[in-house]
């Protein structure tokens, strides 16, 4: 039972937080919804565990798609960037705001970066392009990232500052239009670096929040340097292009895991 660990606690804690917020907000909706999420990843955990060559895929399918299609187009929740500030400006303690509190401030203090591997709606339809292993250098222009974050608090700064009305309903044109684009983004540059990944490392805003959370993840991949042979087997296999044979907090891109376990697939002496 022991391999099971990990997928049991990923549900014991998202089953803490959905009766938490359930109890504490009176609203049976953070029930099911942190319920749902929680039993998707440990899902996927478990499937990988069963070694089924396809498990973080349908988590990242069953989450994503919830999110995308059932609480952003049917609900009308912008739960892109624009939708945290939204919310945050306003005082409501609704789904954008506990959605990042969970998945993007402090969850990441537990399980990293473990949300763009197993729940990011953006990355579930870019993870199903052709170059899952980078194909050229990685490129200096992670500083994009801080453009597109700034962009996000201005533009819902200005609809505040200028008294617009039905801001709510620019906010879900605003999700709809975003994650439009996104995908184009996403796409072109996936090809354009042949590296499906190369939005999620030089332009996703949500990085900001998650890289400094990250660096002091519980959860991480180690090496036990005793059955390593320093194959390199590990790094020509990670999307993110992190080198998990170092231990250290400040190893290669160290706050970019994703958790997609691919390293310790591919790993010949079980190191990882």
């Amino acid at each position: 039972m022991k391999k099971y660990f990990l997928s049991f606690i990923m549900l014991v804690i998202f089953e803490t937080v959905a009766v938490t917020l359930w109890l504490t907000q009176n609203n049976t909706f953070y029930l099911f919804n942190f319920s749902y999420i929680g039993i998707s990843i440990s899902l996927g955990i478990f499937l990988y565990v069963k070694k089924y060559k396809y498990a973080r895929r349908v988590a990242q399918l069953l989450v994503g798609l919830y999110m995308l299609v059932y609480l952003g187009g049917i609900c009308g929740e912008n739960m892109q960037i624009e939708g945290f500030w939204y919310y945050l400006f306003t005082g409501v303690f609704e789904a954008a705001t506990i959605h990042y509190a969970v998945a993007k401030i402090f969850g990441p203090l537990l399980f990293g970066r473990g949300w763009c591997g197993y729940a990011c709606w953006t990355a579930m339809v870019l993870d199903f392009l052709p170059y899952k292993v980078p194909k050229t250098p990685r490129k200096k222009i992670g500083w994009i990232r801080y453009i597109t974050f700034a962009i996000s608090l201005i533009f819902v700064s200005a609809l505040f500052l200028a008294h617009i009305g039905n801001i709510e309903r620019i906010m879900f044109w605003a999700f709809i239009i975003g994650n439009v684009i996104y995908y184009v983004v996403g796409i072109i540059l996936a090809f354009v670096f042949k590296d499906n990944r190369a939005f999620c490392k030089y332009i996703c805003p949500i990085t900001i929040f998650l890289k400094p959370m990250s660096y002091f993840s519980l959860l991480r991949i180690k090496c036990d340097k005793s059955k390593c042979i320093s194959c390199g087997k590990c790094k020509n296999v990670c999307p993110m292009e992190v080198d998990v044979t170092d231990n250290s907090r400040k190893r290669k891109n160290g706050t970019e895991c994703i958790l997609c376990f691919e390293c310790v697939k591919n790993c010949p002496r079980d190191a990882l």
